[in-house]
């Protein structure tokens, strides 16, 4: 015989009540999805609160991290030669093709300019530095970094580009600087990601000139 005090009918929660409270629940987690899930995981912050709060930093680094982890682990794809079939009539001088590809205009240029950026990275924090930039368009860039090495990873991503697609122009790790020229692949960004794996605060400075549009902070 068990002593215990059934609930009277009455003591019950309604059907109404419940579907209160599961509605309540709901838009609690909706709330806490839109305002700190998203900022802090994904650094999407569709209410700004995530950056007032500071997630949505959180979010962009480990967005950031995780995109170099891949690339990191990523094979690179051989080129494959293209098949020449033997059946097929040999392309003289004369062809039409050959006609417009001398003839076609030049891509426009950007005008030339130059600038210095600064950056202070605590340990575990990233960074990435991206030129907008022309097809061919060429760059001088020197960057140091004081108080440790970083790791870096140079970089380019075109116009609409597919998810996934991976463009590198060289990377390294516990690096105090490095500098050279830049080689547009393709129309669009090109740049460097910094990681600071050390245990010391350090400051990256770079320093770019050559032929690009814009320079922009994309973590």
């Amino acid at each position: 015989m068990y002593n215990t005090d059934l609930p009277q009918r009455a003591e019950l929660p309604s059907t109404a009540q419940l579907l209160k409270s599961t509605t309540l629940a709901a838009i609690g987690a909706l709330v806490l999805l839109v305002a700190v899930v998203l900022p802090s995981e994904y650094g999407i912050d569709p209410t700004g609160v995530g950056r007032a709060l500071g997630l949505t930093a959180m979010g962009e680094i480990k967005q950031a991290l995780a995109r170099e982890a891949a690339t990191e682990t990523a094979a690179p794809t051989p080129e494959v030669p293209p098949v020449m079939d033997p059946s097929a009539a040999p392309v003289t001088a004369a062809e039409p093709v050959a006609a417009a590809s001398s003839t076609a205009p030049p891509a426009a240029e950007s005008a030339m300019r130059s600038d210095e950026v600064s950056v202070t990275l605590r340990p575990g924090e990233a960074a990435e530095y991206k030129l907008s930039m022309r097809e061919g368009a060429e760059v001088h860039f020197e960057w140091a970094s004081a108080g440790g090495g970083v790791n870096f990873d140079v970089h380019g991503d075109p116009v609409n580009a597919p998810r996934g697609f991976y463009h590198g122009y060289g990377k390294g790790r516990d690096s105090t600087g490095e500098h050279g020229e830049l080689l547009a692949a393709f129309d669009g960004t090109h740049g460097w990601f910094w990681r600071n794996r050390g245990q010391q605060t350090v400051t990256i400075t770079l320093k770019v000139r050559g032929s690009y549009s814009a320079i922009k902070r994309m973590v």
